[in-house]
């Protein structure tokens, strides 16, 4: 079943960008790139700096690399699949006839051609499944840490209306008459949430539907710098916000399409965390529709 969002061949998502072949013992950086265990090794080893090679974000120390068991295991599927592929191709090509037309590519019958590529085809509809379902455990797994959050009216922006149980919040066309305190924003129209966390590990998701414009995201906006761009392949409905204190991280996942769009990594948390939220300008009657704090569901 093909994406919504639309990809690209997952069989070239099987490639190690450093080696160009077929992953080997592959492992995962926090960005979210996979590559060979040795190919990145290496190539840290001959750098100044720990650096992903897709995206350029730089890590403060060294990462800790361990095996994706899982997408090891999907990318053997793929190479036995692709191997006995080439095989069959083989042995097809020494027992054919005089006069029979041969691939190109694959050096086997057009016939045998076409059968071989439906066979990648499914596998590569199997392994985008598979690596789907890799997100939803671990979204399934982080459950247990889920938390309510819902917002402060001491700290909101004088434009910004909250829903009565401080779940929603929009931008409003007056400026209240509120208090001047020193919790509330002056400038920014954001608002924090009432709980606040200091650690363990915990996540809340916001809905963000109808949202005006073309997404831009990057780590520059968060206040981290240099910057990395990131490209999402559709636009996201609902973002997942996990934070793990201890490990300072912080995680960014599309939820309706199971996929991380972007981890800090190596951060250091010495005071109490708020979740803060701001639902941007109104412009020409766009970006009208609230943010959303979605209940908490342990299903």
């Amino acid at each position: 079943m093909s994406s919504p969002c639309g990809s690209q061949s997952t069989s070239q998502s099987f490639l190690c960008s450093i080696c160009l072949d077929v992953f080997n013992d592959p492992v995962s950086t926090s960005c979210g790139h996979n590559f060979c265990k040795t190919c990145i090794t290496e190539h840290w080893n001959t750098s100044d700096q720990y650096r992903c090679p897709i995206c350029m974000e730089a890590f403060t120390k060294r990462p800790e690399l361990r095996i994706n068991t899982l997408l090891s295991e999907i990318v053997g599927q793929f190479r036995d699949k692709a191997q006995q592929g080439a095989r069959s191709s083989s042995s097809e090509l020494q027992e054919s006839k005089p006069g029979e037309i041969l691939c190109d590519v694959c050096t086997g019958t057009k016939l045998k051609a076409l059968k071989s590529w439906k066979d990648v085809a499914q596998l590569d509809e199997t392994l985008s499944e598979e690596m789907k379902k890799l997100v939803q455990t671990e979204l399934k797994r982080d459950q247990q840490y889920a938390v309510d959050v819902t917002l402060d009216p001491d700290t909101a922006h004088p434009n910004l209306i909250l829903s009565k149980g401080g779940r929603q919040v929009y931008l409003g066309d007056v400026t209240k008459n509120l208090p001047d305190n020193p919790e509330r924003f002056s400038s920014c129209v954001y608002v924090l949430g009432k709980q606040s966390f200091s650690s363990g590990r915990f996540y809340f998701e916001v809905q963000s539907i109808n949202r005006k414009g073309e997404i831009t995201v990057s780590p520059e906006k968060a206040l981290d710098d240099p910057s990395v761009r990131l490209s999402l392949k559709c636009r996201p409905e609902k973002v997942r916000v996990f934070v793990d204190y201890e490990e300072g991280l912080v995680s960014f996942y599309d939820v309706g399409a199971a996929a991380l769009i972007y981890s800090f990594t190596d951060c250091s948390f010495t005071e109490k965390l708020f979740p803060v939220l701001g639902p941007c300008l109104i412009e020409g009657g766009k970006n009208s529709a609230p943010l959303i704090i979605s209940p908490v569901s342990l299903k």
